[in-house]
């Protein structure tokens, strides 16, 4: 049997006692027995291939009235937290690894109306433009040929964060307020190493990777990371001098101690102009590397690397990092990004191959869509929103469970090195 978009009757019927067995580990998340009773409802209803998947359409083929499911997910007492906790947990105990690289980035769904918690016009990726919809942020695991998604949270525009009683009106408490998208990743990064995950790689796209705030965080949490970053990052390929001497502008008025660049500095440069003025990058010969296995075939890239020096939210000289530049071997116009606060002598291609793994969290998106019902949830309040993002991370594990147990493993250049 293999495991598609959606099962059918059939196959999630000669299923049904593994996915029993499954869902008896969430048991203790559920006090009461007659609200526990409903979970297997939900997921059974994501599971399967039903063309919608929203509450309706599950209720209905399940022979339930939609508003007990409705109330499900946004009225009945029952403990979400508890329940992504346990999900750590069972992929902490059936999937950790050597060589597991968590992933973060973010999906958008288009939304009508303005009552959809989080709703507003903003940037739609999924559609690849400014588009009503609302926007969440995630964190992926993988190791080996496994990968599924572990959390996901709501980003809050802040037009949302200030308007409270627009807020309240959709059940979002008072605590949740807008945060920016890398705190937001932060935030389910530490939720999942407090639950007992460890990652030995992190690895982002540039929106993330361009803040220097967070690429400090996770460098004092001990979390390596290798990282898309724009063109316009800023570092030095030699830091600069810092000094704490006090100082009056102008020459008036109390000294300043804050510190700073020593007068002479040279400026921070963009990654792009390293690339074309600083020697140690421009007269480097570029270095072929395979990456993976695509579906039309391998993929390669040609690198140059460098030591760079982050500057820092402060304009100072941060952490020591590695700079890669890659272009596609097929298309020199097309070039990126990355760094990394890996060791000094790893390798190049270590780095390029856990850059390049975002791929995987791209994958557990487009299959949660189009398999599980993500992008499907249809409702008005907040604790609707979060419970239905944290069951269908419970739906999806248990489909990449199937699937690992189904299919052959398979080998390729993909696979993450060790840190």
């Amino acid at each position: 049997m293999e495991v598609g978009a959606g099962m059918d009757a059939a196959q999630v019927r000669q299923l049904k006692p593994l996915l029993t067995r499954y869902l008896k580990r969430f048991d203790d998340c559920f006090a009461r027995k007659d609200t526990r009773a409903h979970l297997p409802t939900y997921v059974s209803g994501q599971l399967s291939d039903l063309p919608a998947k929203s509450c309706e359409p599950i209720a209905l083929a399940a022979g339930v009235p939609p508003r007990t499911l409705q109330e499900f997910l946004a009225q009945h007492r029952w403990d979400e937290d508890a329940v992504r906790r346990r999900l750590h947990q069972i992929v902490v105990r059936d999937h950790a690894g050597p060589n597991s690289v968590g992933v973060v980035d973010e999906t958008s769904d288009v939304k009508k109306g303005d009552k959809t918690p989080g709703v507003q016009r903003q940037w739609c990726g999924a559609v690849g433009k400014q588009e009503n919809c609302l926007v969440t942020v995630h964190l992926g695991y993988s190791t080996g040929d496994f990968h599924c998604l572990v959390d996901g949270e709501l980003f809050l525009p802040e037009s949302w964060s200030d308007d409270r009683p627009r807020c309240r009106a959709a059940g979002i408490p008072d605590d949740v307020v807008y945060r920016p998208k890398w705190r937001i990743a932060l935030e389910l990064y530490d939720r999942a190493i407090a639950h007992g995950l460890t990652f030995d790689w992190l690895t982002f796209d540039e929106g993330y990777g361009s803040k220097p705030r967070y690429l400090q965080a996770l460098q004092e949490r001990g979390q390596l990371f290798a990282a898309e970053v724009p063109c316009t990052f800023s570092c030095w390929m030699r830091a600069p001098s810092v000094t704490a001497r006090p100082y009056r502008k102008g020459g008036r008025g109390r000294p300043r101690q804050a510190p700073r660049l020593k007068s002479g500095s040279p400026s921070p440069s963009a990654v792009r102009d390293l690339l074309q003025h600083s020697p140690a990058l421009r007269d480097q010969t570029w270095v072929r590397y395979h990456v993976k296995d695509g579906e039309k075939g391998p993929l390669v890239w040609e690198a140059k690397h460098a030591r760079v020096t982050l500057k820092d939210d402060d304009g100072l000289p941060g952490m020591r990092l590695h700079l890669i530049v890659a272009r596609n071997a097929l298309n020199h116009g097309e070039v990126k990004f990355f760094v990394s606060n890996a060791p000094a002598r790893t390798r190049v291609e270590t780095l390029l191959l856990v850059a390049f793994s975002r791929w995987r969290v791209e994958r557990c998106f487009q299959d949660q869509k189009q398999e599980i019902g993500l992008d499907q949830w249809e409702g008005r309040h907040y604790r609707g929103l979060k419970r239905h993002l944290i069951l269908s991370c419970v739906s999806y594990l248990f489909l990449a469970q199937v699937r690992a147990a189904l299919r052959e493993k398979k080998t390729g250049a993909h696979r993450v090195p060790g840190p």
